[in-house]
C-alpha cells in the first residue's frame, strides 16, 4: 500500500488550528487570576512569565531574543524581576491550572473528556516526536517539561511544542530575510492577518515613532508602498518566508503522515472553532481597523 504524500501546506494548516487553541490562554482571565495568586499582578509581567518560565529564571536579553518582536526596554522592566515574585516552577504550575480552567470553560466538559480530545492528544504528541531542539530555544525548553496526564492538557502541551517549534524556525527565517522584530510585525500586519497596531503598541512596547521608522525602512526596501500596503515584492517576500518556515517545520508532520495530519487538522479545527465561538479572543485583535 502506498502512503499518501504530505501536501506542501498541510503542516502549516495543521499548525494554524493547533496554535489557535494554544493561544487562547494569552487572553484568558484565568491566567491573570492564577498568576495573581502567586503574586504576579502586572499584565505584561504575566505575559513574559507565562511564556518564558520554561526557560528558567532568565534575564531580559534571553527573553527578548527568544520572543523576537518585543522591545527590550519593555522586557527589562519586568524580567528578571518577576522571578523574585514567583519562581518559574510556580508560574508553570499556575499556567497549568489556568489552561485547565480555560479549556473547560471554552470547550465544555463534554469536549474536554471526549474520545476526540484523547485522539487529538495522541496525534499531536506523535507529531511532536519528530521536533528537533537545535537552535530552537522555546521549543527545547518546553520539550523538557513533563507531558500532562489528562488528554486536554496533553493536547495543549503538544500544541505548545508544535507552536514553539515552528515559531523558533520562523524567527530564523525572518532574520535571514533581513526583517527585525518590529519590521516583521509591520509586514505581517500589512497582510491583514497580523495584530492591529493598537495591540502591537500595547503589548510589545513599541511606539508610533518606532512603527513609523520601521515602515520607512520597509518602503526604502520596496516592500511597502506609500499607503503602508505590501508591494508585489513585499507579498512575494512574505510568501517566501512562510514557505521556508514550512520547510524547516516539515519533519513533525511527515512523521505523523498525511492521514494523521488530516485527522489532527480536522479535530483541531473543531476545538478552535468552539473556542472562537465562546469568545476566546478580543474582537479587535486581528486585521486592520
Amino acid at each position: 500500500m502506498t502512503t499518501a504524500a504530505l501536501e506542501p501546506r498541510a503542516g502549516r494548516r495543521c499548525h494554524n488550528v493547533l496554535n489557535s487553541l494554544h493561544s487562547t490562554h494569552y487572553f484568558s482571565p484565568d491566567v491573570g487570576r492564577e498568576l495573581r495568586a502567586v503574586g504576579v499582578t502586572d499584565p505584561r509581567a504575566v505575559n513574559f512569565a507565562v511564556r518564558a518560565a520554561a526557560l528558567g529564571p532568565v534575564g531580559a536579553g534571553a527573553v527578548t531574543a527568544a520572543f523576537y518582536n518585543y522591545k527590550y526596554e519593555l522586557v527589562a522592566r519586568h524580567v528578571p524581576a518577576v522571578w523574585e515574585t514567583a519562581t518559574p516552577g510556580q508560574v508553570l504550575a499556575a499556567r497549568a491550572r489556568a489552561v485547565d480552567a480555560t479549556l473547560r470553560r471554552l470547550l465544555g466538559e463534554e469536549a474536554v473528556a471526549s474520545a476526540g480530545m484523547a485522539e487529538a492528544a495522541r496525534l499531536a504528541l506523535r507529531a511532536a516526536e519528530a521536533c528537533s531542539r537545535g537552535a530552537r530555544p522555546l521549543y527545547a525548553a518546553h520539550a523538557d517539561l513533563p507531558v500532562p496526564e489528562e488528554p486536554h492538557l496533553a493536547y495543549w502541551h503538544a500544541a505548545t511544542l508544535l507552536r514553539e517549534h515552528r515559531g523558533d524556525g520562523h524567527l530564523a527565517v525572518l532574520m535571514s530575510a533581513g526583517l527585525d522584530g518590529l519590521e516583521a510585525m509591520v509586514t505581517h500586519t500589512a497582510t491583514g492577518k497580523g495584530m492591529t497596531p493598537k495591540w502591537v503598541f500595547g503589548t510589545r512596547g513599541w511606539s508610533q515613532e518606532d512603527w513609523d521608522a520601521a515602515t520607512g525602512r520597509l518602503r526604502e526596501r520596496g516592500l511597502l508602498d506609500a499607503t503602508g500596503e505590501l508591494t508585489e515584492r513585499g507579498v512575494a517576500l512574505r510568501e517566501e518566508i512562510e514557505q521556508e518556515t514550512d520547510r524547516l517545520d516539515r519533519a513533525p508532520y511527515e512523521h505523523l503522515g498525511a492521514q494523521g495530519v488530516a485527522r489532527l487538522t480536522e479535530l483541531g479545527a473543531g476545538f478552535a472553532q468552539a473556542a472562537l465561538k465562546a469568545g476566546a479572543y478580543p474582537a479587535d485583535l486581528l486585521g486592520k481597523r
